[in-house]
């Protein structure tokens, strides 16, 4: 069966992010959206409680947790095993690797290289039972790898490309692993043309366990249903949202199965796509979106 292959430090899997940075990543999702992330116990990653946030703040705080999720899954004993290889590339008007300051010239690496160089820690405030019926206020260290940035255009034909160019390195390097994940987070339309060749290419590479797995997101500033995991475009209003469901893989069996334990109807045409997702959607989505059962 395809997307079954064991995941191990001599056969890895990958992770790529692709991060929209353009000018309307500084919108700020409504404060009803922000606070009920809290309210369903996400305040660990938001950046403040009941009030709005920035689109861009929310992304880095979701990526920034996952990357320290990835590591943590990584580590045994003492010792961090890379059972996995990530990339963050942001895109605006100009594509480039968002962890430059972290890997260098690599723009995909080994977890443990990400996980234990974050480039600061930030005091972060999680209300926690106090064992008498209330809260009590603790502040953690959140490792921070990925700061926002919220500028130009949305380039994501050229993201697309790049992350075919990277990844056909990796496969030739790896090419009985689990299928590389890329995940694409974005709120607005691609300023650079169609992005469906260059996405249907991306989707052609594979490895003997199956091809590449393009996950897309749409963040929104408005709060407003979202749709989650659709089998059919038909439930989407808006064209791009209808273009983005096209352009995403079908949901693999383990990303199935993950995305019903936390709620979501699921069945075996749903794709990996949600649509006006709201900072706890954006952090659920990531889990599911990276979740593995078959590390060794």
């Amino acid at each position: 069966m395809p997307y079954s292959a064991e995941i191990s430090r001599r056969q890895p899997s990958c992770f790529l992010f692709l991060i929209d940075q353009s000018g309307s990543m500084a919108d700020a999702f409504t404060s009803e959206s922000a606070s009920q992330g809290n309210s369903r116990g996400a305040n660990e990653s938001l950046h403040k409680t009941n009030e709005a946030i920035q689109k861009s703040q929310a992304v880095a705080d979701a990526v920034n947790r996952l990357l320290d999720s990835l590591g943590q899954r990584c580590v045994k004993g003492n010792k961090i095993y890379d059972y996995f290889d990530v990339g963050v590339i942001g895109y605006n008007s100009e594509v480039a690797s968002a962890l430059d300051a972290v890997t260098g010239d690599l723009a995909i690496a080994p977890i443990s290289k990400i996980y234990e160089n974050p480039t600061e820690l930030e005091k972060r405030a999680q209300k926690l039972p106090d064992g008498m019926g209330g809260l009590v206020e603790v502040y953690n260290d959140f490792p921070i790898w990925f700061k926002p940035i919220a500028s130009g255009g949305t380039a994501m034909c050229s993201v697309f490309a790049l992350a075919r160019i990277l990844l056909e390195g990796w496969i030739e390097k790896y090419p009985n692993s689990y299928p590389p994940t890329v995940i694409n987070i974005t709120d607005g339309e691609s300023t650079d043309g169609d992005p469906t060749e260059e996405a249907n290419n991306l989707k052609k590479l594979c490895t003997s366990d199956g091809s590449v797995l393009l996950y897309n997101i749409h963040i929104s500033a408005e709060y407003t249903q979202p749709v989650s995991f659709p089998n059919t475009a038909e439930v989407l209003s808006d064209p791009y949202a209808r273009l983005m469901f096209e352009l995403s893989s079908h949901l693999p069996y383990a990303a199935q199965k993950a995305a019903e334990k936390e709620g979501y109807k699921i069945t075996p045409d749903s794709k990996a796509f949600m649509f006006n997702a709201d900072p706890v959607k954006l952090i659920q989505f990531l889990d599911i979106g990276t979740r593995t059962e078959n590390l060794r």
